[in-house]
This record gives C-alpha cells, structure tokens and sequence, in this order.
C-alpha cells in the first residue's frame, strides 16, 4: 500500500474528552477518516501506522451542524469518523502520526 495514501485514509485522530478517558480503557480510539474509507481500508491503514491487530471498526458519519455567528449563519463540515478496537495488551502511540 502506498504510504502516502495511508495518511489520506487517517488524517488525525479524534481527540475529545470521552474518547480520551471512556474509549481508551477498552481499547477503543477514535479517528477522523477519509469520507471513501471503507472498514478494510482503515484496517490495513492501522495495521501499517501503528502496527496493531484490529478486532473491529465502527464507522459514524456526522452531518455539520448549523451555527451562527454574529447574525451569519453558517455551516460547519460534514465529516466521517471511525472507532477501532484493539485486541487487548496493545496500544497506540500517537507519536508516530507526528514523525511522518
């Protein structure tokens, strides 16, 4: 797989406060992805970032919210995010996003 495309697939992780906190002690993390991703491809994409064996991935796309600022209205972006789940003993190390 080309390497570039890889980090097309996951751009950045998803970093709230019940992802961080919730999510992680079951060994779930949650990504921003590309809005074509498919399951298969974040699978190979985790597997060749992080090195880690994939149980499973759900996938929520969230439709922008309308927002107004000032008296203009506004939309924020639609965007897709998807939830991995380890298998147990592993973890991610988010250090490896910010070498490449």
């Amino acid at each position: 797989m080309n390497f570039g495309y890889i980090y097309d697939i996951i751009p950045s992780p998803r970093n709230t406060e019940k992802s961080q906190n919730d999510l992680t002690k079951s060994n779930k993390y949650t990504f921003l992805v590309k809005k074509t991703a498919t399951k298969n491809d974040i699978i190979k994409a985790m597997k060749d970032i992080f090195g880690v064996e994939v149980e499973g991935v759900n996938i929520v796309n969230t439709k922008g919210k309308t927002k107004r600022f000032k008296g203009t209205v506004g939309k924020q972006s639609d965007f897709k995010k998807a939830i991995v789940s380890i298998k147990k003993g592993q973890e991610i190390n988010f250090s490896k996003l910010e070498d490449k």
